[in-house]
């Protein structure tokens, strides 16, 4: 079962693919956050591990709109996604270095712009608690994405390019969570979460406007998770809750 409900303005195939670009969106931040840290400590078997297996969830939620959609445009874009999916593949086969770290962004940006456009192309008017779901997932994307360009600050690629781009992520990862705390029928449990939710990323917030001057990385990693998780909770009640 989806996350997302269908409307009548929706087919079974639209929330198929919306999910599966959402997703998209969250690993191509991720994926790329991984491999910087890979590259910063290279030894770190277990993030190789991870760099893989989410490599084969961005492949299958790939195959999922591949399958689904009758969209000509969208075809169109999943065949050079398709093309970046088989790049990374073979850098991921390499040790790390600096070109590929540099490439490993840039694809991430490939795959963030095939799944909006893909996402619009399958877009329908969503119920209020469906906004609110896709609120959490944005969130959760957003979080990814400001790793990603922390540890890109702090690994040689900090220029002014990627230090707006975190900064417009923050700004908008803001804006989201507002949303989230302006909802007032959550229940107990989860208005707990969301008072450690408010607390953690206001602390978090802090280290990742110091990128360049405090690096972090790992206790700001277990922080996200935390965050991430609680973001998992709320989006199962919005879900439910359709």
């Amino acid at each position: 079962m989806g996350l997302l409900q269908l409307s009548n303005a929706a087919t079974r195939g639209d929330v198929q693919v919306l999910e599966a670009s959402e997703k998209i969106r969250y690993l191509s931040q991720k994926m790329a956050k991984d491999y910087l840290f890979l590259f910063y400590n290279p030894n770190k078997t277990d993030i190789k591990e991870e760099l893989n297996r989410t490599l084969a969830e961005l492949n299958k939620d790939l195959r999922i709109i591949v399958t689904t959609t009758k969209d000509v445009d969208t075809k169109d874009i999943l065949e050079f996604l398709a093309y970046s999916k088989d790049q990374i593949e073979e850098i991921l086969k390499e040790k790390p270095n600096e070109e590929n770290s540099a490439l490993m962004l840039d694809y991430s940006e490939t795959f963030l712009e095939g799944a909006d456009s893909i996402a619009k192309a399958h877009a329908y008017s969503f119920s209020r608690e469906e906004e609110m779901l896709m609120v959490t997932k944005e969130i959760e994307y957003l979080l990814e994405r400001i790793s990603k360009y922390y540890m890109a600050f702090n690994v040689g690629f900090n220029t002014l390019v990627n230090k707006e781009q975190m900064e417009n992520a923050i700004i908008e990862l803001q804006s989201n969570l507002e949303k989230i705390n302006n909802y007032m029928n959550y229940p107990a449990t989860l208005e707990i979460e969301k008072i450690q939710m408010n607390k953690l990323w206001a602390e978090d917030k802090v280290f990742f406007e110091k990128a360049g001057k405090l690096f972090i990385p790992n206790l700001l990693f277990l922080s996200i998770d935390y965050l991430e998780n609680s973001l998992h909770k709320i989006s199962i009640y919005h879900s439910k809750n359709q």
